[in-house]
């Protein structure tokens, strides 16, 4: 039985947020030997982004870091509002807010980590994954089964759309 008062907040979600290591990826950074930064994304998170998208749900990356690689994947996943070198995540989100002109019960995000516990806090519904740090892990809504960058985003969106009672509906075309 899903609880009534995250389904009614489910529904009113317009954005979902998501940082990036440790949420998208496993937190790790490697560098290749002429420097090059790398980071390893998980195909079923993405397609997880689309059907959110799909059912209407605008997404966005806030994340503390600045990267070509984020960039090439939000390119992919075709999300546009793509902030990056932000490490107070709750005055990013604010100005997102602002810019789409939402309010933030209107939005969920999802970190892992210290810089995203006040914008966890404050989003209509906060997210979090397996292995985040105990202080995310208490004050979010919901946590994932799995950790950042092994099926984490998708675990979000399927149990985003499960609230709103349309994830049936952007599956439909792949059944």
């Amino acid at each position: 039985m899903q609880n009534p008062e995250l389904q009614r907040r489910a529904r009113g979600i317009r954005l979902l947020a998501l940082d990036v290591d440790g949420v998208m990826t496993d937190g790790s950074v490697t560098y290749s030997s002429d420097g090059q930064e790398l980071k390893t994304f998980n195909i079923k998170d993405g397609l997880g982004i689309k059907l959110v998208q799909q059912a209407g749900i605008r997404t966005a990356i806030i994340t503390g870091r600045q990267s070509s690689c984020v960039e090439r994947r939000a390119r992919e996943l075709g999300i546009a509002d793509l902030v990056q070198g932000r490490e107070d995540k709750l005055t990013a989100l604010e100005a997102l807010c602002q810019q789409q002109g939402l309010r933030l019960d209107e939005c969920a995000y999802m970190g892992d980590d210290l810089p995203d516990l006040r914008a966890i806090r404050a989003a209509g519904l906060g997210l979090t994954v397996a292995d985040a740090v105990v202080q995310v892990r208490t004050s979010a809504d919901w946590c994932s089964d799995f950790p950042g960058g092994r099926g984490a985003v998708r675990q979000a969106c399927e149990w985003l759309l499960e609230l709103r009672q349309q994830r049936a509906a952007v599956e439909a075309d792949w059944l």
